[in-house]
């Protein structure tokens, strides 16, 4: 990885620290990307150290990710079916993945990480699972596919939280797998075991993280899902665990009809849900489930454009986060790679449910803005297993710097900063430069391997659009 010609040191006129903005601050790291110092309010610029070229705040932890989905973008966007629904855009999804190959995923996943980067994303969790061949059969390399996306973040320089995925069966009650589903099946041992030659093959170091997750309650089973989390507590105690829950209110009911309970509450009553776990979507919980699940400390990761984009309604955002319910945002199916977008629709959602403006500011902070933003960094920090979510001493040293010029900052103070970024759509992004384990790998808005990683996600999608 190429070196930014710094002293491992930046000056910034502004920053944004754990409280608010500050001026004149100073940024000190190691050479292994971790924050050794920040010194805010200095009364002049060290001498013999970089300038940051305008506001520098921390980078946004994605918490979301099925990195081949960000190919079929756009591809679904007719109606399948007499009643479309999240379960016919599923099948059209199906087809699509059956037809990834290992080299069409590096390249994918190559170009959306640039992509994210670009965004103001600094880290991912990568929810895998296509796991094997066409056919359904085992690669030679069980993590052949899983290589190729922590290759893919190793090259374009994003943080990475690789989540393989356990997968075993259709739906509540052990039901078999689809045949559209053998490329995502495997059992705990196997899962384990793909994770454990992952690791050897790609060890875990600052930027890079492992996990699992369990699909969903209707893919695994009890037993398997304890077998899984025991597994990896095994030999990464305490490591990240992911799962889709609630997403859909054909799932809920399925899950009453089978096991007799909502399956947020089915959770929660049969194992420690701890701020490890990221419950995915959790979009239809009940207002008992909303207050467990936020003293449970896991996260809600939340993809809003995702959840839009499929009709899966509308999650309880107030009622959560005034119950000091953790939150992270994710860019799920990648038909919007924004975290911006993710937090105004999170709000937005909320106001016409409501009919009211600014439904998620609180009596301690009432710019919207500052208070999901703040949520989002900690929320993502804490489901990715990464030191990472704010600017501070031991911290992983991610972040992006904005464009002070931009039309919707130029002239405003720093109070409003977020709110401009955040509500104002219009132009071209804000964010400039993206650093990550304090290299630079988005300069004025190009990412530094841009072209070439966008030739080969061209090839990519040609080849997969003339098969379709």
């Amino acid at each position: 990885m190429e070196k930014n010609p710094t002293t491992r040191a930046l000056f910034a006129a502004h920053a944004y620290l754990p409280g608010g903005w500050r001026r004149n601050v100073l940024l000190e790291w190691d050479g292994t990307g971790t924050l050794r110092a920040v010194k805010p309010e200095l009364p002049n610029a060290p001498e013999g150290v970089a300038h940051a070229s305008g506001p520098l705040m921390p980078g946004m932890p994605n918490l979301h990710s099925h990195a081949f989905q960000r190919a079929m973008a756009g591809l679904t966007e007719y109606r399948a079916t007499p009643a479309d629904s999240f379960w016919s855009w599923r099948d059209l999804m199906y087809r699509f993945a059956a037809r990834v190959t290992p080299d069409d995923l590096g390249a994918i996943a190559s170009w959306l990480y640039v992509e994210m980067l670009k965004a103001g994303y600094t880290s991912v969790c990568e929810f895998h699972y296509v796991h094997h061949a066409p056919d359904g059969q085992r690669y030679g390399n069980p993590a052949e596919l899983a290589q190729r996306v922590v290759d893919a973040a190793d090259e374009t320089g994003i943080g990475m939280t690789m989540l393989p995925v356990l997968y075993q069966y259709s739906g509540f009650g052990g039901l078999p797998p689809r045949d559209d589903q053998r490329r995502f099946i495997n059992t705990p041992d196997q899962l384990l075991a793909l994770i454990e030659s992952l690791r050897r093959a790609r060890p875990e170091h600052g930027a890079r993280r492992y996990g699992v997750a369990p699909h969903s309650l209707r893919a695994v089973s009890q037993v398997s899902l304890r077998a899984l989390v025991a597994g990896l507590d095994a030999v990464l105690p305490g490591a990240p665990v992911h799962i889709h829950i609630a997403e859909q209110t054909a799932e809920v009911d399925a899950c009453v009809a089978t096991e007799g309970v909502r399956p947020v509450q089915w959770l929660l009553d049969r194992f420690d849900v701890s701020p490890r776990w990221c419950l995915v979507h959790a979009t239809h919980i009940d207002a008992h489930e909303t207050i467990e699940l936020a003293k449970s400390g896991a996260v809600a990761g939340l993809c809003l454009t995702t959840e839009a984009n499929l009709g899966d309604g509308i999650f309880p955002a107030h009622d959560y986060l005034d119950a000091q319910g953790a939150i992270g945002v994710g860019s799920d199916s990648h038909i919007g790679v924004d975290w911006r977008a993710e937090l105004r629709l999170l709000e937005y959602g909320q106001r016409l449910v409501r009919r009211q403006r600014n439904v998620l500011a609180s009596p301690h902070a009432a710019y919207v803005a500052d208070r999901l933003f703040d949520a989002a960094l900690a929320g993502g920090a804490r489901a990715s297993g990464r030191t990472g979510g704010a600017l501070v001493e031991g911290a992983r040293a991610d972040w992006i710097v904005l464009d002070a010029a931009h039309p919707n900052l130029a002239e405003q103070s720093p109070q409003t900063w977020l709110s401009s970024i955040i509500f104002c759509e219009q132009g071209e992004t804000p964010v400039l430069d993206v650093y990550t384990g304090g290299e630079r790998v988005v300069t004025q808005r190009r990412h530094r391997a841009e072209d070439r990683l966008y030739a080969d996600y061209r090839k990519a999608l040609a080849r997969l659009v003339a098969d379709a």
